[in-house]
């Protein structure tokens, strides 16, 4: 009985993984401006990436070798994260972007399957689909800062901004995929114009793509429930 209630407590538990990371990405993208004042802005950065990423993995580890290869591509950014407050080390940062970038790729390309495979439009379903868009614009950011790494001035960006945090360009990231274009921060190099609007681009295609799959699946649903 005991173990009956333990396997479903497991099963509720990992049926709310999308929630979980969802909570947790709002937590990173809300949460941080707003203790900024309160709490250093690197710490707290910090701490939600840690977060995020620990969720991310959680999320896509419906698999045992899916959870390994998640926890090694998260390893290096979380290494990189946190090895900061040791020595500041330019080249780690670097390969902290590159294998966050292929984790959120990852996690991405992983939970998009699942929900394009399911036959039925759940609360779960609609977590997973949101939490895709989120970690697309996540990845972008990565993307931006390791541009800006590589060719400093790809941006119109103060640099004290840069070394203090990352936080501007998930800024520019959702703001790019949302089409928003504020136009404080503003790609100056053809490379950064390159994966702005490609982000773009992505951005969009993934919203009509996912609209009309979560449509075609509601009409399903509705048919089948009419032939009963």
């Amino acid at each position: 009985m005991n173990k009956k209630i333990w396997a479903s407590l497991i099963d509720a538990c990992f049926k709310g993984r999308f929630l979980f990371l969802l909570v947790s990405l709002l937590g990173y993208l809300i949460l941080t401006p707003l203790f900024k004042g309160f709490v250093g802005i690197k710490l707290l950065l910090s701490i939600f990436t840690t977060a995020v990423f620990i969720t991310t993995i959680y999320a896509v580890s419906q698999k045992k070798h899916f959870f390994v290869i998640g926890s090694l591509l998260a390893f290096p950014m979380l290494a990189a994260t946190w090895s900061t407050y040791f020595a500041n080390i330019p080249f780690l940062l670097l390969v902290g972007d590159c294998f966050g970038i292929l984790f959120f790729a990852f996690a991405v390309v992983n939970i998009l399957s699942f929900v394009f495979k399911q036959h039925e439009v759940t609360l779960n379903v609609i977590y997973g689909a949101i939490v895709v868009y989120l970690l697309i614009a996540m990845m972008w950011a990565l993307i931006f800062s390791l541009v800006e790494s590589l060719q400093p001035g790809s941006f119109t960006l103060a640099q004290s901004q840069i070394q203090n945090s990352n936080f501007p360009f998930y800024y520019y990231s959702f703001v790019t995929i949302t089409t928003l274009g504020y136009g404080e921060i503003t790609p100056v190099t053809d490379i950064a114009r390159s994966f702005a609007f490609l982000e773009a681009v992505v951005g969009q295609i993934y919203l009509v793509v996912l609209v009309a799959r979560l449509v075609g699946i509601n009409i399903a649903q509705s048919i089948e429930r009419r032939s009963r």
